[in-house]
């Protein structure tokens, strides 16, 4: 027969608590007491501390330490053993692997590159170490796939270890800047944000002829779209000055100076200056576009030096006759040849081209219209900043920042008028503009998404 004793409370002989029940509640010793357990073991699935949370619990074969919002804090001096990363026995050198959080893995690319996975739900804190086992990422490199995380705050390009004896350690930050490398060499950026960036160079006008002379030929006109284009590359802006107009009677006007863009990994885009108008009895000279000739001489090439596609066109030739009947020709502009001079008057300049790179379309690199005798009619500047060619007077100024020619002037010691300084513009996304220039280019935002820079002069823009 057993035999029960039913008590809520057994006190020691100084009837202090020993053990005590209230409700569902049972209190072992009190607070000032050492309490000590035979056997050193004590059978439990949760320890909780005074407020009820979770100090340990179990479940199944998990064990957690402390609750949500807690900080569990490894005391100075302790050591933690058994945590953190768990270096993998076996050496990964197939050809694709997925990584777990907490691991450490060698990966060997003696025969082949690897694709390693990155896992797909990661939480914050999750670490992954990968080492260079062989020695070999540079002949083979390790290439990540990010399973739908973002990886020091991208996308795009995946990273590539491609140094031999390189260790990575990843840690994961959450979803904004996703898997953050603590080392990895120099702890380099691995997705560096490549874009694409459109250009317009054009190259300053060439000054018009003196006396019964020829329109000056626009500046070179190109366009270039050049993409993959990484940060931290400064681009180099040249803006190409109008040319000067002649002096006097029979002189050909100045050539404009050339327009580029330069920089590292770039190709260079040089448009070439428009080619000063001839005098009265003196050829154009050649240039983007090129310089009409003076009432008795030829226009000059255009798309000197050669580009594909074409950076300009040729002057016309100039037309000689009687006193009264004479005119020289039009200067050649980006889209069209200068118009040849006639016994009636001067040549009409070439038009210019459009570009819709500032968002809305805009001719630029008109030639520059020929002059004539007092009795005929003076050529027309081309469309896109052509300067007119005058029948009593100087000839007309090319457009600033169009690269339009100037005008050939009238007979006798008379100027020519002065080509239109040249202009480059650069667009690119928005998103990826740096802000990074010199020189004081004009930015336009949200242009359909894009940024465009205009400069006026030289300066320069860092991706």
């Amino acid at each position: 027969m057993s035999s029960i004793i039913k008590v809520d409370t057994v006190k020691d002989i100084a009837s202090t608590d020993i053990i005590k029940k209230s409700g569902t509640s049972i209190t072992v010793g009190t607070a000032s007491d050492t309490t000590t357990v035979a056997g050193n073991a004590v059978r439990s699935n949760a320890i909780q501390a005074a407020d009820g949370g979770n100090l340990i619990s179990q479940s199944g074969t998990t064990i957690t330490l402390g609750a949500s919002g807690d900080t569990v804090e490894i005391a100075s001096g302790a050591s933690l053993v058994g945590g953190g990363i768990s270096w993998q026995s076996s050496i990964v050198t197939a050809a694709t692997h997925t990584a777990a959080a907490g691991q450490g893995l060698w990966l060997d690319t003696s025969s082949n590159a690897i694709t390693l996975t990155l896992p797909s739900s990661p939480s914050v804190g999750d670490q992954i170490i990968f080492t260079d086992y062989a020695r070999n990422w540079g002949t083979n490199a390790v290439t990540l796939t990010l399973n739908g995380s973002k990886f020091q705050g991208n996308t795009t390009p995946v990273p590539v270890y491609d140094t031999s004896g390189e260790s990575v350690d990843i840690v994961f930050s959450g979803t904004t800047k996703g898997w953050i490398p603590n080392t990895d060499g120099a702890v380099a950026l691995e997705t560096p944000q490549e874009y694409d960036i459109d250009f317009l160079v054009i190259a300053g006008g060439g000054g018009g002829g003196g006396g019964i002379a020829g329109g000056g030929g626009a500046g070179g006109f190109r366009t270039s779209t050049q993409t993959n284009i990484s940060t931290a590359v400064a681009i180099t802006v040249t803006v190409g000055d109008g040319g000067a107009a002649a002096t006097g009677d029979g002189n050909v006007g100045s050539s404009g100076g050339n327009s580029s863009i330069s920089g590292s990994g770039l190709t260079t885009i040089t448009s070439a200056g428009g080619g000063g108008g001839g005098g009265a009895t003196t050829d154009g000279n050649p240039g983007g576009s090129g310089g009409a000739g003076g009432c008795f001489n030829d226009g000059a090439a255009g798309n000197t030096p050669s580009t594909t596609p074409s950076q300009g066109s040729a002057g016309g030739d100039g037309a000689g006759g009687p006193s009264g009947s004479r005119g020289g020709g039009g200067g050649g502009g980006a889209g069209a040849t200068g118009a040849n001079g006639t016994s009636s008057g001067g040549g009409n300049g070439g038009n210019g081209t459009a570009s819709s790179i500032t968002g809305s379309s805009v001719t630029r690199a008109g030639g520059g219209g020929g002059g004539c005798d007092g009795g005929g009619t003076a050529g027309t500047g081309g469309t896109g900043g052509g300067a007119n060619g005058s029948s009593t007077t100087v000839g007309g100024t090319g457009t600033v920042n169009t690269g339009g020619g100037g005008g050939g002037s009238h007979t006798g010691a008379v100027a020519g008028g002065p080509g239109g300084k040249g202009v480059v513009i650069l667009s690119m996304p928005d998103a990826n503009y740096s802000g990074t220039t010199t020189g004081s280019p004009t930015v336009a935002t949200g242009v359909s998404g894009k940024t465009v820079l205009t400069f006026t002069g030289t300066g320069s823009y860092t991706t």
